[in-house]
């Protein structure tokens, strides 16, 4: 795998989200759990992240970069030191259903939230043991971490 952009969108439905982001990239979720799904769009190159935050739809929640392996995050960790951005680690960290290795790039203009990251395995629960983490899908500045569907409504 090369890298790939990840967009991750609040959205108010995921049903309705999944139904027509599927028809938008002709392709169904690579994973699809309550309040969750995201999208391995291979035209373009995509990660599409939906996290049902019903109020917060058609908001931006994180951007990302999906990397093949652990050497990669590291090697853009240091590459982004050398040029002075600020990061934070999170490493073996569970969060979107999966488990991770990433940082998150400190001091975007405009606020936005970017992470660098890449799935070292898969996980039935959207955050780990500890999860008042935080940094889980968006940062410290993050206004919702966990989609609200997977904890209210039990889809």
């Amino acid at each position: 795998m090369s890298s790939r952009v990840q967009l991750a969108l609040n959205v108010n439905d995921i049903d309705e989200a999944v139904a027509f982001y599927s028809k938008l990239f002709g392709t169904e979720p690579a994973k699809l759990r309550p309040g969750y799904a995201n999208f391995a769009i291979t035209e373009p190159p995509l990660k599409l992240v939906l996290l049902e935050n019903p109020g917060q739809g058609g908001s931006l929640n994180h951007l990302g970069i999906e990397v093949s392996d652990v050497d990669t995050v590291d090697a853009e960790q240091a590459r982004l030191a050398g040029t002075g951005l600020a990061s934070v680690d999170e490493r073996a960290t569970t969060c979107c259903y999966a488990r991770q290795d990433k940082f998150w790039v400190q001091g975007a203009p405009d606020g936005e939230s970017w992470e660098i990251y890449t799935v070292l395995a898969d996980s039935q629960t959207f955050y780990g043991e500890d999860h008042d983490d935080p940094g889980c899908c968006g940062g410290e500045d993050s206004q919702s971490a966990e989609p609200a569907a997977s904890a209210a409504s039990g889809r």
